[in-house]
């Protein structure tokens, strides 16, 4: 293979795209924002986590290893007032929320993540670093045992962002929290015990008092306990940048006097308001929804890959249904490359050189900031040359495995071919006896007829295929 080329990513800091290679030259110590696991995530949250997955995937192309830290928050507000009215643990709350998460996560190909965290696993590591934080003087304790973070005594807060701290009003966690502290704008680092956090099993012992962790803590706890006190690559959605990602640079930082996070990307929102919606789209707001409908996941990662990670994008019945018809496309063309005839009916010397193209403008796209919608473009655009070429069965089979390869190499980062659709017994039994009716409407060279059966069979979802005097079909 020619050498990569220079791997680049806009890193939010600095508001520029940047080269980027890990510290190390060899593993990527990347950190990205889990869900907050009181309710299944919604498509949105998992606009993030399919950014994230193509991360890691075009990571591990350019040829890095990657240790990826994803937390799954199991103690905050909503989680507890959840808990509190159900008459149940935190735990009992979120176990059943975090498999479900999981098996989301599975369905849309998400590689697993090599570690998944839970805050409540990590409360002597959050104490921990209070405590350095509090040595330092950049936290007190309020008078009900609560201790915040000064942000007046950090001076680089708001970097991220890019606020002015006279700029800054209090987040709406911040919001929901009763306890004094000495500036409004102050985050909780660790909160005193409410009845309800006891009653639900979210409080622990500390120097402090009875207490429980701060959202924003949770967060530099796990990373730096995980990954090291930098890290190469800090990730999640756009609406994290403040307050939730700034507060962690100013914790992490102010205690370890080291940068927390060599390079910052975010991904922005999946947008419905305003879309003129279908019923069949009216319940694809979970994964689950998407499931019932039934949008496979290729189907998501194409529509959500085809619009470039940092532009909102727009969920529509219009947009889903060309991105089913597009990996259709795409499924077709894996089993014309996956069959033995085609092997041996074999290429063209073109076809090499259309695989070698697509294979280099795809990862050309993909390492210049993960331009999935450039990628895609030339994945399509190899499988229509691809296409004409195999059609002219040159004979040279050792330029089919060329396009296999260059295939395989480009759908291992999107993963973007169908799985098959299985058709079941009646069904089967049915397209059976059909196809045997349209072979005698031929052989009777009642074509008319022949085509009748075609258009039943295609009403159904069943498409045929006549070739070397075999008739074969699939379901769309």
């Amino acid at each position: 293979m020619p050498e990569p080329t220079q791997f680049r990513l806009y890193n939010t800091l600095t508001r520029r795209v940047e080269p980027f290679t890990p510290a190390d030259g060899r593993t990527v110590r990347m950190y990205t924002c889990g869900p907050t696991v009181y309710n299944p995530a919604h498509l949105g949250n998992f606009r993030t986590f399919l950014f994230e997955d193509l991360m890691r995937r075009v990571l591990a192309l350019r040829g890095w290893a990657v240790q990826q830290v994803m937390n799954l928050t199991d103690v905050d507000d909503k989680i507890i007032t959840r808990a509190h009215g159900q008459g149940k643990t935190i735990t009992e709350v979120t176990e059943p929320v975090i498999e479900v998460f999981h098996q989301d996560r599975e369905y849309l190909r998400i590689e697993r993540a090599e570690f998944y965290p839970k805050a409540t696993d990590f409360i002597p590591q959050m104490i921990a670093l209070v405590e350095r934080l509090v040595e330092r003087g950049v936290a007190y304790q309020a008078e009900d045992g609560s201790v915040y973070f000064a942000i007046d005594r950090f001076p680089g807060y708001g970097r991220l962002s890019r606020l002015d701290t006279r700029e800054v009003k209090s987040g709406a966690r911040v919001l929901q929290d009763d306890y004094s502290k000495e500036n409004a704008q102050d985050f909780a680092l660790w909160k005193a015990a409410k009845p309800e956090d006891e009653a639900t099993g979210a409080a622990w012992d500390s120097p402090w008092g009875r207490g429980r962790p701060g959202w924003h803590l949770e967060c530099s706890a796990m990373a730096m306990d995980i990954l090291g006190e930098t890290l190469d690559l800090h990730c999640g959605g756009i609406d994290l940048i403040f307050p939730h990602h700034e507060d962690e640079i100013a914790q992490s930082e102010a205690a370890t006097g080291k940068p927390f996070s060599r390079v910052w990307c975010h991904g922005a929102f999946l947008l419905t308001e305003g879309a003129k919606m279908a019923k069949r789209v009216g319940n694809v707001s979970s994964v689950q929804g998407l499931r019932e409908e039934k949008f496979s996941a290729a189907a998501l990662r194409h529509f959500v890959f085809n619009t470039h990670y940092r532009k909102e994008l727009n969920l529509s019945a219009e947009a889903l249904e060309a991105s089913t018809e597009a990996v259709r496309r795409v499924g077709d063309f894996a089993q014309r490359l996956g069959d033995p005839a085609t092997l041996e009916a074999g290429g063209t010397p073109e076809l090499a050189i259309a695989a070698d193209e697509a294979v280099r403008v795809a990862e050309a796209a993909l390492f210049d900031d993960l331009n999935g919608p450039e990628a895609l473009a030339a994945l399509f655009n190899f499988i229509r040359r691809a296409n004409a070429e195999l059609d002219r069965k040159g004979g040279d089979r050792d330029s089919v495995e060329r396009a296999r390869l260059a295939f395989e190499r480009i759908d291992r980062v999107l993963d973007i071919v169908p799985d098959p659709v299985q058709a079941d017994a009646e069904l089967e039994g049915w397209v059976t006896e059909r196809l045997a009716a349209r072979a005698a409407a031929r052989q009777e060279r009642n074509f008319a007829e022949s085509d009748r059966i075609r258009d039943e069979l295609l009403a159904r979802g069943v498409v045929i295929e006549d070739a070397a005097g075999q008739t074969r079909w699939k379901l769309r």
